[in-house]
């Protein structure tokens, strides 16, 4: 009789830096109700750092380029992106925040997934406030190429 063999995936080792961050990401919009909340008491209750993620389309474009990638983001997206770290941050838990601007935003996102493997991606745009479109590709992007648990902020 053969023993089943099984291939090993990067969860089945141990992280390089011994922890699994919970990673709250938004693609420049402000986060939909509830997502900031789960990512920040997840990091508290697990007891592992926070990893606040704005994945900004920065376009491949002369001004950009003669700008270095320059980015500007909006009032609104940036108290958004303040309020859970500052929260997590009163809470004791580390927080990283993270600014990703790339041509193709969610591609850049796995990478950082990758690189961070956390043990939760919180995927917490505001849907109402993306394109739906954008949105779809986004989610569909991140199930196939993510490999930690998810969760995605409902659409109406």
């Amino acid at each position: 009789m053969v023993a089943p063999t099984r291939t090993l995936s990067t969860r089945d080792t141990d992280s390089p830096s011994g922890s699994w961050p919970v990673m709250l990401v938004t693609f420049d919009v402000p986060f939909a109700p509830g997502a900031a909340e789960l990512a920040v008491d997840t990091a508290v209750e697990s007891g592992q750092a926070l990893l606040v993620v704005n994945a900004a389309r920065v376009e491949l474009g002369p001004i950009s380029l003669a700008m270095k990638y320059e980015y500007f983001g909006t009032q609104e997206v940036e108290e958004a992106l303040a309020r859970p770290a500052e929260l997590a941050r009163e809470l004791s838990v580390e927080v990283r925040r993270l600014r990703v601007c790339s041509p193709r935003p969610v591609d850049a996102l796995l990478e950082i997934v990758r690189e961070h493997r956390p043990a939760l991606l919180v995927v917490g745009p505001d849907p109402a406030k993306m394109r739906r479109r954008a949105y779809r590709n986004a989610v569909r992007k991140i199930r196939d190429g993510a490999d930690c648990l998810l969760w995605f902020a409902a659409t109406e």
